[in-house]
């Protein structure tokens, strides 16, 4: 579970993450498009937590560029001004980094990436990861013989609102997390609770809140434990302490296969187990 920074201004992000942080939150995606990363930074210098402890993911955003020198440099451009950002707080290096949305095609795609490899290889990131990647994006980089690093996360529209049909991917819930592990990625979910995606539907609201009766659990945390339960990782907005505390209480129980089965039939697509 990370806390994903949304869209507002820094000291809404400094005082946000000042409450992940005390509700146990470690792990944060502080992405370019909010906005906020000196906020989000600040937070982490003034909290007083050992930088070893936590766990921080930026973001780049050049998909518009075209071509593989134009998106080196756009690339480029974006995790230096992360690093910038980011040492506003005294952070001088990132857990990983992400590409937020490919470019339109395969040579400006290794032109991002290779820019991302460059900062890699500086020590400045310890990962690098995309968003939004189709199998065939991914498969460009993995099958480039000039890549000498990979992708290890995918960040996904990946929850009970999306009917099983995650862009670019098809297939059952679990299908696609298995086709991201055939190319060595962890799925990770963005709106994990549908938000931006499309709200989940009665009948899956009505199953979550029974199922999470039964293990007194609120139907949130059934929808995030089914997330898990995949085999996937979820990144999530809050702006209260009992709603971190609510996120990060998921690990404590575990669906059964007919609960899941319920849930994934609810959606439209039964996951192949």
């Amino acid at each position: 579970m990370s806390f994903g920074l949304q869209v507002y201004d820094d000291e809404t992000a400094r005082k946000l993450t000042l409450v992940a942080l005390e509700a146990g939150v470690r792990n944060f995606f502080s992405s370019v498009l909010a906005g906020n990363q000196v906020g989000f930074a600040k937070a982490v210098k003034e909290s007083g937590i050992p930088r070893e402890e936590l766990y921080i993911c930026g973001s780049v955003v050049s998909n518009r560029a075209s071509g593989f020198e134009a998106a080196y440099k756009a690339t480029t451009k974006g995790w230096e001004a992360n690093m910038k950002a980011f040492s506003a707080g005294g952070i001088d290096y990132l857990d990983q980094i992400m590409l937020d949305y490919p470019a339109k095609d395969a040579s400006s795609i290794l032109g991002q990436w290779r820019s991302f490899e460059a900062m890699h290889e500086q020590g400045l990131t310890k990962s690098l990861s995309v968003s939004n990647f189709s199998p065939e994006q991914i498969d460009c980089i993995l099958d480039d013989e000039e890549s000498t690093v990979y992708p290890c996360v995918n960040q996904l529209p990946f929850n009970l609102a999306v009917n099983g049909k995650v862009p670019g991917w098809g297939g059952s819930a679990s299908a696609v997390v298995q086709s991201n592990r055939d190319r060595n990625c962890v799925v990770q979910a963005w709106a994990p609770l549908g938000s931006s995606t499309g709200k989940f539907n009665k009948k899956i609201k009505t199953a979550c809140d029974t199922i999470g009766a039964k293990y007194d659990k609120s139907g949130s945390q059934v929808a995030l434990r089914w997330i898990v339960e995949n085999g996937a990782a979820f990144t999530t907005c809050s702006s209260k302490k009992e709603h971190f505390d609510e996120d990060l209480e998921i690990f404590d129980f575990k669906l059964d296969p007919q609960e899941m089965l319920t849930l994934n039939t609810l959606m439209g697509r039964v996951a192949v187990q």
